[in-house]
């Protein structure tokens, strides 16, 4: 019965590899022939000019300053949301009044374009602390939605249970309040890690920090080095695939946990 489960589940992650391989051989196809059929490097260079490119990227001395500098930024204001938006997310799930006078707030920072939040940071900080504010305020709302969603799906019947039967808090919190709020939480991070990285690049290509991908994109535009931003942009998505396969891989290991 064990050796059958394992096999299936062999089969299933053989086979689901197997689609990855042919999605990436489809989409090099489409990408060759549309550079084919523009025939233009400086508007849409070939998968080819643009893997010679990153190679020469990954090699040079910059490039893990590069890298390094702008995964600081994105992991700095990710953590700045990951607190405030866990804190006020516990507030807002166990005090109606507070989650009534806060949630619209929350809807501001939600409704708020992020260029128009890049930009008043721009006003605000310094160019280097752009991209960590806007970060954070783009991921904030959507941690903190979470976890208020997270408390409001919790069963009363079992915390109304564990108060008759007198268990302890810590066994109230451990068995009934995080396995209800866990999978909401993982949730809003997966959602969160995508768009903070996404607003990371953003605000650095309008405020250009010293050693950051969206300078170095910003400054491959302007010298119309489109093959280097096809380059950079193949790392950033690289960064955004690995950082929700960790969070993903985390909630695998939390499930086995539970």
């Amino acid at each position: 019965m064990w050796e059958a489960k394992y096999l299936m589940k062999a089969s299933t992650i053989k086979s689901e590899k197997y689609f990855i391989f042919i999605s990436f051989v489809i989409l090099a196809a489409l990408w060759k022939l549309i550079s084919f059929v523009i025939d233009s490097e400086i508007i849409f260079p070939s998968p080819e000019s643009t893997i010679i490119r990153l190679y020469d990227l990954v090699i040079t001395r910059d490039f893990s300053l590069i890298l390094l500098s702008s995964l600081t930024r994105g992991l700095i204001g990710f953590i700045i949301s990951l607190l405030l938006g866990i804190s006020f997310g516990f507030f807002s799930g166990f005090n109606r009044y507070f989650n009534r006078m806060f949630e619209p707030f929350l809807i501001i920072i939600r409704s708020t374009p992020v260029m128009s939040i890049i930009l008043i940071a721009l006003i605000w900080f310094r160019s280097t602390n752009v991209p960590i504010f806007a970060s954070f305020l783009v991921s904030f709302p959507i941690i903190c939605l979470n976890v208020t969603e997270g408390i409001k799906n919790i069963d009363i019947k079992l915390i109304q249970m564990s108060k008759v039967y007198n268990i302890r808090r810590w066994r109230v919190a451990k068995e009934i309040y995080f396995p209800s709020i866990l999978p909401f939480l993982l949730a809003g991070l997966s959602t969160a890690a995508g768009i903070g990285w996404k607003a990371v690049i953003a605000a650095e290509v309008l405020s250009q920090p010293d050693f950051a991908l969206g300078t170095s994109m910003q400054v491959s535009r302007i010298y119309l080095e489109t093959e280097s931003v096809f380059a950079w942009t193949i790392v950033a998505i690289i960064i955004s695939f690995f950082s929700e396969r960790i969070i993903r891989r985390f909630e695998k290991l939390i499930v086995r946990w539970k």
